[in-house]
Order: C-alpha cells, then sequence, then structure tokens
C-alpha cells in the first residue's frame, strides 16, 4: 500500500514533496488543521491568520492530491484522513510534534528538511568540541566550509570570515528612514477572507482567544509569493541591509531587513535558495561583500545554529533558569498594550508587534529581551511569549533564541555572556530616545530611563557571576565606581512597582 505523506504547516514548500533517499516518489498528502493548536496558546492574531492562509493555499495548490482535514487534534484528523494506513513524514520540527509522530504505530518519520546541514552533521561536530560551549562563531565557519558557501579556494570570500566591523553603523543622523525600495507586501484573497471569517467565529463561539491585531497581511502566505519577496530582497534591499542591520528607526521598522524569516518557517522558502541568490549578488557585482555576509550569517550561521541546538541540548533545555528569575510577565506586556507605556523605545516596539507580530532581531534582543532579563521576569515564560507573539516564532526558533541568548538562562551554553544594556546603547542605535519621557544617562530622578536603572540593578543582582566573565567584569567594576548606586537602585524598584 503507498503510504500518504503528511504535511505539516510549517513544511509548506516544493521541497518537502520531493522524492529522495530514503523515500520514492511521494503519493497522496494529507494536511491537518488541528485547532486544539490554538486553544493550548494565546497566539497572536496575524500568526494565527498567516499559518492557516499559509495552509490552504498549499492545499489549493495541491488539488485533488491532498486531503485537507479540519478537526479538534492532529489524532483525530489522521485517523479520519487515512485510518491506520501507513503514513510517512519528514521529521517535524518541535519535540512535542515528534512525540506525537513517533508515538504512531503506523507513521514512519523521514529526515528533517528545510535546512542545510543533517541532525548527524552537527551532532558529529559538536560533539568534536566537546559538547560544552558551542560557539556560534565556530559554527559558522564550519557550516561554510561544509557548504562551500561564500568560499574562495577554501578561504572566506572576502578575506575574512566576518565582515561585523562594517555592520555595526548606527542610523544616519536626522534620517526617519533609509530611502531603499519597500519590500514585498502580498495582496489578500478570498482564502484570507475565509481565515479571518473562521477565526472571528473561533473568538465567538468556541472562546478560542488571541493577542494583538490582525491587519492586512503582511507576509507571503504561498510558494509565488515567497519568491517574490526573496527575489525584491535579494535585487533591490540587500546591498544597503549590511551597515545598518543592528540599527533601529522608529518610523522605518523594516529597514532594510529581509522579511523573509516567516516565509523561512513556513518551509515555502529553501534556506539552500536563500544564500545561494545573495552569493549570486556578490558574485555579480550586485551587492557588497558585507551585506551578502550578513545576510549568510543570518540563515546558515544563526538560524542553522539555533535549529540544531535546539535538538542537541534536548527537551530538557526549556528549563534552564541559571539566573534564578521567576518573576511573572506583568499584563500590559502580555497583552501587547503599548498604549500604556512610557518609555519610547519600549512602546514603539511593542505596539510594531501589537500591530504586525514581527520587529527585526535588535528590537527584539536590546529592547524586549533586555527588559524582561533586566526584570528578572521567568524565562520560560518569556519564550512562550515570543513564540506566541511573533509571526516566525516557533519552539525550535524561540527556545534558543530566548533560553540561550537572550535571557542567559542556560548559563553559558550557547553565548558568552547576558546581553542587556543601558539606555546609551538605545540611543547609539536609534532615534528612540528622542522625545522619550525618559533620559538615557539619568539614573535617578523622574526622567531616569528605566533601561539605565535596569542594567544596574542587573549587573549588582548578578555582580559575582558577571565578575567572573571576562565580558561583563568591567560593568561590575563601572558599578563600583557609582556614587549613586544606592539612589539609582530605589529608582529602578520604584519604576519596577509602578510600570509601566
Amino acid at each position: 500500500m503507498t503510504a500518504t505523506h503528511w504535511l505539516f504547516g510549517d513544511q509548506l514548500g516544493p521541497h518537502f514533496l520531493r522524492p529522495g533517499e530514503e523515500v520514492g516518489q511521494i503519493g497522496p498528502v494529507v494536511m491537518i488543521e488541528a485547532r486544539s493548536v490554538f486553544r493550548r496558546r494565546r497566539f497572536h492574531r496575524a500568526k494565527a491568520h498567516l499559518v492557516l492562509s499559509a495552509m490552504r493555499h498549499r492545499a489549493a495548490e495541491l488539488g485533488d492530491r491532498v486531503r485537507y482535514v479540519r478537526a479538534e487534534t492532529y489524532r483525530e484528523g489522521l485517523l479520519q484522513a487515512v485510518g491506520n494506513g501507513p503514513v510517512t513524514v519528514h521529521h517535524p520540527t518541535s519535540h512535542a510534534a515528534l512525540r506525537l509522530v513517533s508515538a504512531l504505530p503506523q507513521v514512519r518519520v523521514l529526515p528533517a528538511r528545510g535546512f542545510l546541514l543533517s541532525h548527524g552533521a552537527f551532532r558529529t561536530w559538536a560533539d568534536q568540541g566537546g559538547g560544552g560551549r558551542l560557539r556560534q562563531e565556530d559554527f559558522y565557519h564550519w557550516s561554510r566550509r561544509e557548504l562551500d558557501l561564500l568560499m574562495d579556494q577554501g578561504a572566506p570570500a572576502g578575506g575574512t570570515w566576518n565582515h561585523d566591523h562594517a555592520n555595526r553603523e548606527p542610523p544616519p543622523r536626522g534620517a526617519h528612514g533609509l530611502g531603499v525600495p519597500s519590500p514585498y507586501r502580498p495582496r489578500e484573497d478570498a482564502i484570507d477572507e475565509e481565515v479571518r471569517v473562521d477565526l472571528d467565529r473561533w473568538e465567538r463561539e468556541e472562546g478560542i482567544a488571541f493577542v494583538g491585531r490582525d491587519g492586512p497581511r503582511c507576509f507571503p502566505a504561498d510558494r509565488r509569493q515567497a519568491l517574490a519577496a526573496l527575489h525584491r530582497f535579494v535585487d533591490q534591499r540587500l546591498a544597503g541591509f549590511g551597515p545598518y542591520e543592528d540599527a533601529m528607526l522608529a518610523a522605518d521598522p523594516v529597514m532594510s531587513h529581509s522579511l523573509l524569516s516567516a516565509s523561512l518557517n513556513l518551509g515555502l522558502l529553501d534556506p539552500a535558495e536563500c544564500v545561494t541568490a545573495a552569493e549570486a549578488a556578490w558574485r555579480e557585482g550586485r551587492a557588497p561583500i558585507n551585506s551578502v555576509e550578513g545576510f549568510v550569517r543570518q540563515i546558515a550561521g544563526w538560524r542553522e545554529y539555533v535549529w540544531h541546538l535546539y535538538w542537541y541540548f534536548g527537551d530538557d533545555y526549556r528549563h534552564s533558569n541559571a539566573m534564578g528569575h521567576h518573576k511573572p510577565i506583568p499584563g500590559w506586556f502580555l497583552e501587547l498594550d503599548a498604549d500604556a507605556v512610557n518609555a519610547r523605545c519600549l512602546a514603539t516596539v511593542l505596539a510594531q508587534v501589537r500591530d504586525t507580530g514581527w520587529t527585526h532581531h535588535i528590537p527584539r534582543l536590546m529592547v524586549l529581551g533586555s527588559l524582561a532579563l533586566q526584570r528578572g521576569w521567568d524565562p520560560l515564560e518569556v519564550t512562550d511569549w515570543f513564540h506566541r507573539c511573533f509571526v516566525d516564532g516557533y519552539d525550535w526558533v524561540m527556545l534558543p533564541n530566548v533560553i540561550g541568548m537572550s535571557q542567559y538562562a542556560d548559563g553559558g551554553r550557547m553565548t558568552t555572556k547576558p546581553y542587556t544594556s543601558g539606555g546609551a546603547y538605545l540611543h547609539r542605535m536609534s532615534d528612540l530616545c528622542t522625545g522619550c519621557a525618559y533620559r538615557p544617562a539619568c539614573r535617578t530622578g523622574e526622567h531616569a530611563c528605566p533601561y539605565t536603572t535596569g542594567y544596574w540593578a542587573f549587573t549588582q543582582r548578578h555582580r559575582s557571576l558577571l565578575a567572573a566573565n571576562h565580558r561583563t567584569s568591567r560593568a561590575v567594576q563601572g558599578l563600583d565606581r557609582l556614587n549613586d548606586l544606592g539612589e539609582t537602585l530605589r529608582t529602578d524598584r520604584q519604576w519596577d512597582e509602578t510600570a509601566p
């Protein structure tokens, strides 16, 4: 009997149906829309819309080849679609989904697709490194060599592995935007209208709740749209990506970023085609090496690294809490209530999340994540928040990114230091301090910046840990030079008690 192939909602590109060594020609297909997924978590409404729209667009493309089932759970949907018949599925992207398919006797799990390197290859590399402090930069060099990506005769193209020195520019002074061509934005269609009607009904009749706003869909929901977004980025926006990739502008949240993460994580794009297109742009003289290397690093360096660490560290990794942070996330943050927030940087970024379910990596790390770290919020709650509230957020994405990098909850297994800063960094790398009620240099008084006081309070709280780390020991030395430390800590406690 020919096996039916099961496509999860993040396996929507053609590379998930191509024959390979592990399986011959793939036959009939099943897709399952399980409402229980949306009952378990309070997702951003725009994310729920995007995922359902993308699944239904893929089903429409496959036509009679697919059985599209709407059920309460995956188990019920699979029973309805194939009974006890044989099923194949490519390795899912979460521990929970892998446990599910592995527990179903008729399901054969095939190797993962949608990534550049195999689990086995990564494990061999990681085990050779001792399985301890696995550094992203070392992985990045190894992956470039393995993939022969941006390499010239065994050496890194452009003469160096890392062009960060050219990619950390603050935004142009006085600019409200970078003046680059706008990103690709899709048009909604009848499928989107159907999804919105269903989401309204779920909220009204089934008690399924969402957070955030569901405006016009901002991200591709099918392969054609995803390719259009990729080509527009590479052809019109990649050249200017590098210098300002770490900068922030209040009126230009997108800047030169690719906006491809949602399409990659839905499986609409293959990472190989993305990095290949970027390398071709450099070799053809259409984009400088620093911009191309920065983009390649995001996919072949960081995205790939996070994917493999998720599986290498195992499911217990999510319970890491080396900093001993247990405070609950406050309600205004959970509700994305940007209008209640006085700090302009936080209000701006929280509004971006509320309205679109997306911000680029620096607001995520240095505005949202830094705040959570300084305030001592429970890292597992913070991980869940990022998972639910971002259109590109999945368990495999957010677990290492939040537990490991943003919240340093693993004690340094993934990164060499906690990532947080005072207001001075935000002032230097953005225009978000302009017009704010707070002043980045103020530690006390009514204008004290909560990121500045929070930074010093965090440093004081964890001074022993930070003093023992060569990358953060200077922060402790700076703490000891503050002649108003006591008042700074009192100011910070007052903000924490009365925030936002």
